[in-house]
């Protein structure tokens, strides 16, 4: 169940379409900004850590942006601005998006018969009060053997270079494959719903 959001408009700092689709799902209405920023500048060694200096970037980089505009003051009054950010960490080792079809493949052949974890942050930022609130949480993909000619259709396709370690648990390529999710499908998807839904809560 949604917050009320009547009393406030959200903007999601983020063009994934998967997460348009989670937030919609939640019952919201939202516009959209992305943060135009150079992810590969900002290292943490850990993922948790990652993710969410991440997701300040990106609200920084949309707060900049938004003071810059006459827009700023006349809705900050009741806007939430809510920036996310996702790794795969297999073997141990993060993993962001693919930075070549070659990389792409090396990681699905990776998942193939094993397993990978998913971690992903949430941040809220309240445009009024600058108050803000965010969390992480992480889930667990096993998968079956995924055949070569399932790889080099899902490479052809170019859209795994767009998400983190190549992997989208939703497409239909995938999903035969994908053996159990220990956690949620909307944490792997982007968005996790029950942290969002918290913290969206705790920063208005």
């Amino acid at each position: 169940m949604s917050t009320n959001s009547s009393a406030f408009t959200i903007i999601l700092g983020s063009s994934s379409m998967a997460r348009r689709q989670i937030l919609t799902e939640m019952g919201y209405e939202f516009t959209i900004m992305s943060a135009d920023i150079d992810e590969k500048v900002i290292r943490r060694e850990k993922p948790a850590d990652l993710v969410m200096a991440l997701a300040e970037a990106k609200a920084d980089a949309i707060v900049s942006r938004l003071k810059s505009t006459a827009q700023f003051e006349v809705e900050a009054h009741s806007t939430l601005l809510i920036t996310a950010d996702t790794v795969v960490v297999y073997e141990g080792i993060i993993r962001e998006k693919p930075s070549s079809k070659e990389e792409a493949r090396e990681f699905i052949k990776g998942y193939s018969g094993g397993q990978a974890e998913v971690v992903g942050s949430v941040l809220v930022t309240n445009l009024k009060t600058g108050k803000r609130k965010g969390g992480w949480d992480r889930a667990e993909v096993y998968f079956y053997n995924i055949p070569d000619e399932v790889i080099d259709s899902l490479i052809n396709e170019g859209f795994t270079l767009n998400v983190a370690g190549g992997l989208m648990l939703e497409h239909p390529m995938t999903l035969p494959f994908v053996e159990a999710v220990v956690g949620t499908t909307d944490t792997v998807m982007g968005l996790p719903k029950a942290l969002t839904e918290k913290c969206i809560l705790e920063a208005l």
